[in-house]
């Protein structure tokens, strides 16, 4: 069984990140889809972050039909012990990831990247929404 590994916020759910999923199940088996807590992305993203609270995401992604499992992380480190424990054949990270440093991507036996649709971006919906 060959296991894929994705994380990110996902705070308010878009045709990229369904096409990042849809793309991720495509390359294995298993896709387990780890998620930021309030906490992190609050300290991350500013005070008015998340939009929708971490029950509610993880409701929002296991009802996509590639998503098989859903785990929430609290630090660099929680990331980091969740990639080890899952062991991942793949790890798929945004294109801009490219040349950074990715998080538990030792523990993955191949690091894979997406390259994000354009013209969708979760603080671009906000913006739309809050200039309205």
């Amino acid at each position: 069984m060959r296991k894929v590994f994705v994380n990110g916020c996902f705070d308010i759910l878009h045709p990229g990140h369904i096409s990042l999923m849809k793309y991720a199940k495509s390359l294995g088996d298993f896709l387990l889809v780890a998620i930021d807590t309030d906490t992190r992305i609050a300290t991350a993203k500013g005070s008015s972050r998340p939009i929708n609270n971490l029950k509610s995401r993880t409701v929002m992604l296991e009802s996509i039909r590639y998503v098989d499992k859903v785990s929430s992380f609290d630090s660099d480190s929680a990331l980091e012990e969740l990639v080890r424990s899952f062991e991942p054949d793949i790890m798929v990270v945004g294109s801009d990831y490219r040349g950074k440093r990715v998080i538990g991507s030792v523990y993955a036996k191949e690091v894979r990247y997406f390259e994000k649709i354009e013209g969708y971006s979760t603080t671009k919906t906000i913006k739309n929404i809050s200039d309205r």
